[in-house]
C-alpha cells in the first residue's frame, strides 16, 4: 500500500470527472430539483441550523405533496418566520396595488429526510465495498495523533460524519460501508486539518472531499462516484469546481500528503 505523490495527476483526474459529471443530464436533473426549493434568508437559515443542524433540504408539508413526497407521520417540524403580506389599496394614480409586509409568522417545514415518495435525483452515489485492511485505523491513528478521537456513531437522517474541534472529535455513520467510512473519515480529518475557522464553507467542503478524493484513489479506492457529486454540488458549475480546485491545489496536496505519511511509516516499520 504504498502512498504514491501523483496528487497533482489525481486532483486533474477529479476536475475531469466533476466537469464530466456538471455537463450530464443527470446534474440538469438536479438543478431542476434544486430549484423548486425557495432561498431562505439568514436568519432562517439559522434557525433550522439550531433545530436540525443536518438538514440539508427544507419545503413546506404541500411543497414536499407537489414534488411527489409526503411527510412521514410523526415526524417533528422546524419552524421558521415567513412574512404576512398584504396587498395596500392603491393610490387613486397607480394601476395596481401594492404589497406590504406587516409582520412574520411561524410556519412549519421538513427536511428531505423526514419524508418518503418519489426518488430524489442522485449524484452522490454512496461507496460500497471493502478497503484494504489497515487503512481506517491508520486514519484513526491520524486523528490521534493530532488530538481527535473519532467515534461510531448513529446519524438520524443523512450525514455521514462530522468534525468538532470545539470537542476535538470526528463522528463516522456506523451504518455505511466500509469504503464509504474510510472515504468520510478522510474527509473529516481534512477539516480537522484545515478548518478549525473558515468564512467559506462552499471551499472547504471542496478542499476536504478533493482531500479525501486523493488519499483514497492512492489506497487503491476509487471515490468518484460520491467525490465528483459531491465537490459540484458545492462548488458550483465545472468550470467553477475547476477553479477552485485549482486554487486550493497547494493545501489540498499538502494535507492529502500529511495524512498519507502515516501509511509510508508503517510501511518502514514493517520492513524493519
Amino acid at each position: 500500500m504504498t502512498a504514491n505523490n501523483n496528487h497533482p495527476d489525481l486532483l486533474a483526474q477529479l476536475a475531469e470527472g466533476v466537469s464530466k459529471l456538471t455537463t450530464s443530464d443527470e446534474w440538469q436533473r438536479h438543478l431542476d430539483f434544486q430549484s423548486r426549493f425557495h432561498r431562505y434568508s439568514a436568519n432562517n437559515v439559522m434557525l433550522i441550523a439550531m433545530q436540525n443542524p443536518y438538514a440539508t433540504r427544507v419545503a413546506g408539508f404541500n411543497a414536499w405533496r407537489k414534488m411527489n413526497r409526503f411527510v412521514r407521520k410523526g415526524e417533528k417540524a422546524m419552524w421558521i418566520l415567513a412574512p404576512m403580506v398584504y396587498k395596500q389599496e392603491p393610490e387613486p394614480e397607480d394601476a395596481d396595488p401594492t404589497k406590504v409586509i406587516r409582520g412574520f409568522k411561524y410556519v412549519p417545514v421538513f427536511d428531505v429526510a423526514q419524508t418518503d415518495g418519489e426518488e430524489l435525483p442522485e449524484i452522490c452515489r454512496k461507496l460500497d465495498g471493502d478497503v484494504v485492511a489497515g487503512a481506517y485505523a491508520t486514519l484513526v491513528s491520524v486523528a490521534h495523533s493530532i488530538g481527535f478521537v473519532v467515534e461510531d456513531h448513529a446519524f438520524e437522517g443523512g450525514p455521514n460524519g462530522d468534525c468538532s474541534h470545539a470537542e476535538h472529535r470526528i463522528r463516522v455513520e456506523v451504518s455505511n460501508a466500509p469504503a464509504q467510512r474510510l472515504k468520510t473519515l478522510a474527509h473529516e480529518l481534512a477539516h480537522a486539518l484545515l478548518h478549525e475557522h473558515y468564512e467559506n464553507r462552499p471551499l472547504a467542503e471542496l478542499e476536504a472531499e478533493s482531500t479525501a478524493y486523493v488519499i483514497c484513489l492512492t489506497l487503491g479506492l476509487d471515490s468518484g462516484d460520491y467525490s465528483f457529486g459531491y465537490v459540484a454540488t458545492w462548488a458550483g458549475s465545472g468550470d467553477e469546481a475547476i477553479a477552485a480546485i485549482k486554487g486550493s491545489c497547494e493545501r489540498i496536496q499538502k494535507t492529502a500528503a500529511t495524512i498519507l505519511a502515516a501509511f509510508e511509516v508503517g510501511e518502514r516499520e514493517e520492513a524493519a
